[in-house]
């Protein structure tokens, strides 16, 4: 296996504002050779497991006070929202079957088994050496960057925000009643975000004119699971987007409105960068 020189790209801005952080775990599309050898599946079938151009979403951030960070890495190369332990035993050979989570046994682990539709991606089945490389050149330097992230933020302006951005397919909330929302808002139903930081996040969507539904069918995964903690000022809120209002999802190519949807979150983006800022105090604000 060729390493990957890096899984992530940090964007910084020039000045931090008050410690919120955008990050894109799943929108990583650079698949390398070697990777592609061992696959039979087209890259349009290998893109539908990615949250295509959301990092597209958060490349303002900077410029309004934000770090941005988003995957460069493809999530059915390595999945950086879920834990590194969260092997399948059905792709990696040499793994314990000892209890799995629902994820991992579906074949959505931390190196996935299948894309969307249960769609095989490997031609065979992987040594355990060959999985722990993945994860040593992947997973760990993005975690080990967000984590230094959160501790910077926390240091510095007593709090750490998180906004993880995802996407997920139309049909994925076709078992609802009534109008669909546009987007889910997920806290873990309140462990990994305080009720002020989650009602800012959905105020801030709904202001745009988009329906929020929160923590249901998706609450919040890995990400919200290892780093969120309210009470010691980490928050983190995962979103996820309805596909299908900016792109045309055979295809994974921008919808002929994408601008105008991009601009949309541009001003959320904007208004989120200095959440927790008491700007008429001209301090943070406290819990």
């Amino acid at each position: 296996m060729t390493p990957i020189p890096s899984p992530f790209r940090l964007s910084r801005p020039a000045a931090w504002s008050s410690g919120v952080i955008f990050a894109s775990p799943h929108s990583g599309c650079e698949y390398p050779e070697w990777f592609l050898d061992d696959t039979n599946l087209t890259t349009t079938q290998l893109r539908s497991s990615e949250d295509a151009f959301v990092d597209r979403f958060i490349e303002s951030a900077p410029h309004y006070g934000a770090v941005a960070l988003s995957s460069v890495v493809p999530r059915c190369v390595v999945d950086l929202n879920r834990a590194a332990d969260e092997i399948d035993p059905l792709l990696v050979r040499g793994v314990p079957r000892h209890p799995l989570n629902q994820r991992t046994m579906a074949g959505l682990g931390v190196i996935p088994r299948v894309v969307s539709q249960g769609r095989a991606i490997h031609l065979r089945q992987m040594e355990r050496d060959e999985a722990e490389r993945r994860i040593d050149a992947c997973w760990r330097p993005y975690h080990q960057q967000l984590a230094t992230l959160i501790q910077e933020a926390r240091a510095t302006f007593g709090q750490a925000i998180l906004i993880d951005m995802h996407s997920m397919p139309h049909d994925a909330l076709a078992h609802l009643q009534g109008p669909r929302p546009d987007m889910v808002l997920g806290n873990r139903h309140g462990l990994s975000a305080a009720a002020r930081i989650s009602e800012a996040v959905c105020e801030a969507m709904e202001d745009e004119g988009w329906r929020i539904r929160r923590n249901s069918p998706f609450s919040g995964a890995y990400i919200c699971s290892a780093y969120g903690r309210p009470a010691q000022n980490v928050h983190v809120v995962q979103l996820e987007i309805d596909r299908s209002l900016y792109m045309d999802e055979p295809t994974i190519t921008p919808r002929p409105d994408f601008d105008a949807f991009a601009k949309r979150m541009e001003r959320v983006v904007a208004r989120l960068a200095t959440l927790g800022m008491d700007r008429s105090l001209g301090r943070f604000a406290a819990e």
